[in-house]
C-alpha cells in the first residue's frame, strides 16, 4: 500500500494519540519529533532539495563541498574542529524568498548564493548499481550543467568534533537534511562510532543516503575496490544495502562528476524531502508497532468472561435470589389454589422474597392487594420499584467475594494476554478502580430485576374458583345433612331425599349430601394436590426466566466495570497498532 506524506503524518499522529501515557517516552518523544519536522518540512519549500555533507573531522568533507560548488566556500584542514558552523552553498535565491526560510529552519546563517550552475559533469559514468537512490535519479539522464536552482548544500560540523555544541548542531541538521552525504575516508570508513551513532538508525533510508569515499587517489586501484565492497558490506549490516557507495577524490576530481550528477537529479526530482520524511515516519511507526505487540486471543477472552459473569453470580447471591423466586412462587399459589380449608394456614409461612427485601407491598391475590387494585393504590402489580434500591441479601461469604476478585483478575489477565506490560498495568489498574463498587453495583443491579413477583397466571384464578365451587357444593352437603338431622332430632317427617344408585337394583345408594360432602372433600384435596404440582413446575420456570433476566443484569455490570474499562484500553491498543501500521506501510 502506497500513501502520502500527509496520510501518513496523520496515521502516525493518531497512534501516539491513542497510544498516549502507555508508549515509552522516548518512543512518544521520537515519533512527535518525526512528526512535527514532517509538517514543518511541508510547510517550506518543496522546490528545494537539502543536501548535507556530514562526516568525521579529517575526512574531506569540506574539500568535497568546495569542490561541488566550484569555489573555496569552506574551510579546509585536519585540525580539530575545522567547521563548527555550517555552511550553505544554495541555488537559487538563499536570503529571501523560499529558500531563506528553509534555510531560517534548519537554523543556517552562512549562506552562498550561487550565481553559477553546479559544476559541470556527465552522469554517463556514474555506477549504476540498481538501488540506493535509483528511484530519485532514475529516467531524467539530466547533467548537472543545467541545475541553477532547487539545490541547498550544507557543510555541517564535524559529527566528531570535541566540542559539544558543534556534534549537536551536525546531529540536528542530519535529522532535518533531504540528502544525506557521508563523506569517509579510507582511515576511519569502519569507525563503530560512525556505524553505531549515525548509520545504524538510519536503517531504511537507503533512498535518502549516499556513502561518499574520499581520498581514493591515495590507494591503488586494487585498495579502492577492496575498500569501496568492504564499506558496501558495513552498510548492508546497518540496514543500508540499497545506499548508493561512491568513491571520489576531491583534490584530483575523481568520480566527482558522478556525485554532481547524483545531486542533480535528486535536486531536479524534488522527492528527497517525501522520501527522507516517510523513511523517518516508517522507521518510528514501526517501533511503535513492536511496542504494540500482536492482537490478543479473542476466545481465551470470551472464556474468560463466562467464568467471571458465573463468579460475579455468585457474589451477588444469584442462587439465593433464584431459590426465593421458586419458593415465593410456590407459596403463592398455594395461596391461590390450595383448600380453602386449610389454605390459610400459608399464611404462617415467611415469604423467601419479602424476607430478603425483593418484594414491598401485599402478596397478590390477598385482601389488602384486591383493595389496593380496587382503590387505584401501588399494589403489587409492574415493573420493579425506583425505590427498590437495595436487598436484603444475606452477607456475601469472604470466600465467594474473594473468587470475584480472582475472577476479575482471571478474566484481565486472560483479555491482555501477549499484550504489552505498560497496556496490561492499566487495563489491571482500571478494571481494579471499577471492583471498589462492585458490591453496591450488583445489589442494584438484583434489586432492579424483575422477577414476576406480582405476576398470576390465569390458572391460578381458574383453580381458585373450582375450589371455591367444590367447597360450596361441601357446605351444600353438610347444611343438607344438618337439615335432616334436625328433623330427625325434632322427630318429624324425613323430607325425601334424593340418593345416587350405584349400579343396578339393588345396588347401594348413596344419598345426594352425603355425596357432596365427600365429592367436597375428595375432589378438594385431590384439585389442591394437583395444582401443588402444577405449582411446583411453574415455580421452577418462574426460576428459570428470573435466573436469566439475573444473568443478563450481572452481566452489565461486568461489562460496565470490568469488560468497558478493559475494552477500551484493548481498542485504544488496537487504534495504536492500526495507527503505526498505516504510517509504517
Amino acid at each position: 500500500m502506497s500513501i502520502d506524506l500527509a496520510d501518513r503524518t496523520a496515521a502516525l499522529e493518531s497512534a501516539l494519540l491513542a497510544g498516549d501515557g502507555r508508549l515509552d517516552a522516548t518512543l512518544v518523544a521520537d515519533a512527535r519529533d518525526v512528526a512535527g519536522r514532517a509538517r514543518e518540512r511541508a510547510g517550506l519549500s518543496a522546490d528545494h532539495t537539502v543536501v548535507a555533507l556530514a562526516g568525521a573531522t579529517g575526512s574531506g568533507k569540506s574539500s568535497v563541498f568546495n569542490a561541488l560548488a566550484g569555489g573555496e566556500l569552506a574551510t579546509v584542514g585536519v585540525q580539530r574542529p575545522t567547521t563548527s558552523h555550517a555552511l550553505a552553498a544554495v541555488w537559487g535565491q538563499g536570503g529571501a524568498g523560499p529558500a531563506g526560510a528553509l534555510l531560517d529552519w534548519l537554523e543556517v546563517s552562512r549562506r552562498h548564493e550561487m550565481g553559477t550552475p553546479l559544476a559541470s559533469g556527465d552522469t554517463a559514468e556514474q555506477d549504476m548499481r540498481p538501488g540506493g537512490l535509483r528511484g530519485i535519479l532514475r529516467g531524467t539522464g539530466r547533467r548537472p550543467a543545467e541545475l541553477t536552482s532547487g539545490l541547498v548544500l550544507l557543510d555541517l560540523p564535524d559529527h566528531d568534533s570535541v566540542v559539544t555544541e558543534h556534534r549537536v548542531r551536525a546531529e540536528r541538521l542530519v535529522e532535518r537534511a533531504d540528502l544525506l552525504v557521508w563523506v569517509v575516508d579510507p582511515q576511519k570508513y569502519a569507525d563503530a562510532a560512525l556505524h553505531e551513532r549515525y548509520l545504524r538508525p538510519l536503517a531504511g533510508h537507503a533512498s535518502v543516503v549516499v556513502l561518499v569515499l574520499n581520498q581514493v587517489d591515495r590507494l591503488s586501484p586494487a585498495d579502492a575496490d577492496a575498500c569501496l565492497a568492504d564499506l558496501r558490506r558495513l552498510a548492508s549490516h546497518d540496514g543500508l544495502a540499497d545506499a548508493r557507495v561512491l568513491g571520489v577524490s576531491a583534490r584530483t576530481g575523481q568520480g566527482m562528476d558522478a556525485l554532481r550528477g547524483l545531486l542533480a537529479d535528486a535536486a531536479a526530482r524534488r522527492r528527497a524531502a517525501n522520501d527522507r520524511l516517510a523513511a523517518d515516519e516508517r522507521a518510528v511507526a514501526r517501533r511503535i508497532a513492536d511496542a504494540c505487540g500482536d492482537p490478543p486471543p479473542e476466545r481465551a477472552a470470551q472464556r474468560a468472561r463466562d467464568g467471571l459473569v458465573d463468579a460475579l453470580e455468585a457474589a451477588a447471591g444469584v442462587p439465593t435470589v433464584v431459590a426465593a423466586v421458586r419458593g415465593s412462587a410456590v407459596r403463592d399459589a398455594r395461596a391461590a389454589t390450595g383448600w380453602p380449608v386449610t389454605r390459610w394456614l400459608g399464611r404462617f409461612r415467611p415469604d423467601p422474597l419479602r424476607r430478603i427485601g425483593l418484594r414491598s407491598g401485599p402478596a397478590p391475590g390477598s385482601r389488602a392487594a384486591r383493595t389496593a387494585k380496587a382503590l387505584g393504590g401501588p399494589g403489587t402489580a409492574g415493573p420493579p420499584r425506583e425505590d427498590l434500591g437495595r436487598t436484603s441479601l444475606p452477607a456475601v461469604p469472604a470466600a465467594l467475594r474473594a473468587g470475584a476478585q480472582t475472577a476479575v483478575r482471571d478474566y484481565v489477565d486472560a483479555a491482555t494476554r501477549g499484550v504489552p506490560d505498560a497496556w496490561a498495568l492499566v487495563a489491571r489498574r482500571r478494571a481494579a478502580d471499577g471492583t471498589s463498587d462492585l458490591p453496591d453495583a450488583l445489589d442494584r443491579a438484583v434489586a432492579g430485576t424483575e422477577l414476576e413477583a406480582s405476576r398470576r397466571p390465569a390458572w391460578w384464578r381458574v383453580v381458585g374458583v373450582l375450589q371455591w365451587l367444590v367447597l360450596a357444593a361441601l357446605v351444600a352437603g353438610l347444611v343438607w345433612l344438618a337439615v335432616l338431622w334436625l328433623f330427625a332430632y325434632l322427630r318429624l317427617p324425613e323430607p325425601p331425599t334424593p340418593v345416587l344408585t350405584l349400579g343396578g337394583a339393588g345396588a347401594p345408594e348413596l344419598p345426594w349430601p352425603t355425596l357432596l360432602v365427600l365429592g367436597g372433600v375428595v375432589v378438594g384435596v385431590v384439585l389442591a394436590l394437583a395444582a401443588r404440582v402444577a405449582a411446583a413446575v411453574g415455580g421452577r420456570r418462574r426460576a428459570a426466566r428470573a435466573r436469566r433476566r439475573l444473568r443478563a443484569a450481572i452481566t452489565q455490570v461486568a461489562d460496565a466495570v470490568v469488560r468497558l474499562p478493559v475494552g477500551e484500553e484493548l481498542a485504544a491498543l488496537a487504534r495504536c497498532r492500526a495507527g503505526a501500521l498505516v504510517a509504517a506501510s
